[in-house]
């Protein structure tokens, strides 16, 4: 139905374009209190449903032809006491969200990015049709943000 290669190729240009690129938040949310950015290309679409800022909650759904076929959800933010740094630390993580490993299929950034004082690390186990994964976020030596991430392909029967 849809290839591997496919689904990770829209993933990503959906979440590149969506809350990492500047994507305007819809005007009538699906789910009340919750900020919805959403993306469409051909048969699919994409949206990331997330409620909080410091500290979120938040699930992103690819749909193929109006159909559920891949979800994750995430959660986390800032580390406590560390919330006057959140507009800094969120400008950074867009720039680790857009920027691209070769060969690495990530859902989030690269394993590693550095922008002056400002460390990004994620880990990901798995693939797009199962994965887990966890972000953190450095000033210095100082953890500042982390989320952790699961999803994975849905299958009908």
């Amino acid at each position: 139905m849809v290839s591997k290669k496919q689904l990770f190729d829209f993933i990503d240009k959906a979440g590149k374009s969506t809350w990492a690129g500047g994507g305007k938040p819809s005007e009538n949310p699906q789910r009340p209190g919750f900020t919805e950015l959403e993306y469409s290309e051909g048969d699919f679409s994409y949206i990331d449903s997330y409620a909080g800022g410091n500290r979120s909650r938040g699930m992103e759904v690819v749909r193929y032809k109006g159909e559920p076929i891949w979800s994750s959800s995430y959660g986390g933010g800032m580390v406590e006491g560390k919330e006057g740094l959140a507009d800094e630390a969120f400008t950074f993580l867009k720039k680790a969200i857009s920027a691209d490993e070769e060969g690495f299929h990530s859902f989030r950034g690269p394993h590693h990015f550095t922008d002056g004082d400002w460390k990004y690390t994620y880990q990901q186990d798995g693939d797009e049709f199962e994965f887990s994964g966890y972000e953190e976020i450095h000033q210095g030596s100082d953890l500042i943000f982390f989320h952790r991430i699961i999803g994975g392909s849905i299958e009908y029967r």
